[in-house]
């Protein structure tokens, strides 16, 4: 139960479209692609660049199915539309599913923040250097949210830079304007061929490359923080969108260009750090190692914010243990935050158990989970548009036809992934997810959610 002098305290509500813009960024941008790149190499060669594309395409769909859905009915966040679509058993599915994704994409990002340590200390043992991660970021979440959207703001910049001088340093050295013995007509075709393994290869990388798009839902946490959702919504999106799709191809396009595909390793540094190292260029390697350490944990900052609201969210509506909903004084989720912080001491402890493929398996659930969601989204668009009081300024384009490739497309995806032996653990692993999760629902009382969705509704 909550008492009185909690229901007197609020969940402190203060971002400012820039704080926005740079989460959607921080949560996109993080193990993914600094780090999952050289799993996706691995898989597809240099063809990886259209797996990115096509990913590109679906996360564009989601993001403005979930766009509108947020202009149409302003104040609800994801697990608030999916209940007005398919019901309070819809909505504890996808809001549990939601916070599991977060919660094991955070997991990654404080492994792959170890890892990065591990650079200048190889002899520390990865679950204690994740610890100390792990640690640092739940401190940064304990304080006001204004003062964690500033940090993340910071944080973000600092790795969206990185990127750009990345790109820019890759382009000079491609061209010839920085001299070097990169020949990259024979990285982009030797070695196999620009289709190492054919289609499969491009097939196979999808889930890692969805994996890496994840987290463009957060909008939908942060749209209930914002002030003028319709005007700062589209600009987001669109800038968001775009950034993110150009942040992904342009340094895949370079890494494969400045390096064989082949010799790019998924175990050690980053894909980022291994062509520094492998052009020669002094003490770049070293200070791109820092800045990946950065991204990871803007990316890990951004993932405690995503579970600890979603939790708060749940348990207001009685979907999840009220003592999730307790605030701090500041008006900091602390219940969300420890039940967040349980599940991190969960991850190292396998960091310790087994470190080699920790987070090459742990990265491939997430895969699953965001596929579903990105799924719910446009199947709630599809079901939602026709109850709109008016059409909202912002919509997709070709409705519902458009819509309907996306969760085709992403259906499609999630069965071959299934039908992938090589995907046995992961899939597994979420249909168990699935299952529990579907049992629990029907555990949940309808009468508390549906009251919570009426006053939302008339807020």
């Amino acid at each position: 139960m909550v008492n009185a002098t909690e229901k007197n305290k609020k969940l402190q509500r203060g971002l400012q479209p820039r704080h926005v813009m740079l989460m959607a960024m921080a949560g996109m941008i993080g193990t993914g692609i600094f780090k999952g790149s050289g799993d996706t190499l691995n898989i597809a060669g240099p063809s990886v660049i259209i797996t990115y594309l096509f990913s590109g395409l679906i996360l564009f769909i989601v993001m403005v199915a979930l766009t509108e859905l947020a202009i149409a009915y302003p104040g609800l966040n994801i697990q608030h539309i999916i209940h007005k679509a398919f019901g309070f058993r819809a909505s504890i599915i996808v809001g549990w599913l939601y916070w599991i994704n977060w919660m094991i994409v955070t997991v990654v990002e404080v492994l792959a923040a170890g890892s990065f340590l591990e650079y200048w200390f190889p002899h520390a043992p990865l679950w204690f250097l994740s610890a100390l991660c792990g640690l640092f970021i739940i401190g940064i979440n304990l304080f006001q949210v204004k003062y964690y959207g500033e940090f993340e703001f910071w944080f973000g910049g600092i790795k969206i830079t990185a990127i750009i001088i990345f790109i820019i340093i890759g382009l000079l050295i491609l061209f010839g304007v920085i001299p070097s013995h990169v020949q990259p007509v024979k990285n982009f075709f030797g070695f196999g061929g620009f289709f190492p393994h054919g289609l499969s290869g491009i097939i196979q990388a999808f889930l890692v490359v969805i994996f890496s798009y994840g987290g463009s839902e957060l909008i939908g946490l942060t749209v209930t923080e914002t002030r003028d959702v319709e005007k700062t919504l589209p600009k987001i999106i669109k800038s968001v969108v775009f950034r993110v799709i150009l942040f992904y191809i342009l340094p895949i396009t370079i890494i494969c260009g400045m390096m064989p595909w082949n010799s790019v390793s998924a175990t050690q540094s980053s894909p980022f750090v291994q062509v520094f190292e492998a052009v020669g260029i002094p003490g770049a390697s070293q200070l791109m190692n820092f800045v990946l350490l950065t991204a990871v944990l803007s990316a890990a900052n951004s993932g405690i914010y995503a579970t600890t609201r979603t939790l708060y969210s749940m348990a207001e509506r009685g979907e999840a243990p009220q003592f999730t909903r307790r605030l701090s004084q500041r008006g900091v989720p602390v219940g969300g935050l420890a039940l967040t912080g349980s599940f991190l001491v969960i991850g190292v402890f396998l960091a310790f158990l087994v470190k080699d493929q920790i987070i090459v398996q742990l990265m491939s659930i997430p895969g699953f989970t965001i596929i579903l969601v990105w799924i719910a989204i446009c199947a709630a668009e599809l079901k939602l548009r026709p109850t709109y009081g008016k059409i909202p300024f912002f919509r997709i384009i070709g409705f519902p036809y458009m819509t309907i490739a996306g969760i085709a497309a992403l259906s499609a995806i999630f069965v071959s992934f299934v039908l992938n032996k090589a995907n046995m653990v992961g899939s597994i692993t979420c249909f168990s997810i699935m299952a529990v999760l579907v049992i629990i629902s029907y555990f949940i009382n309808n009468e508390r959610t549906g009251k919570k969705d009426s006053e939302t509704e008339t807020d």
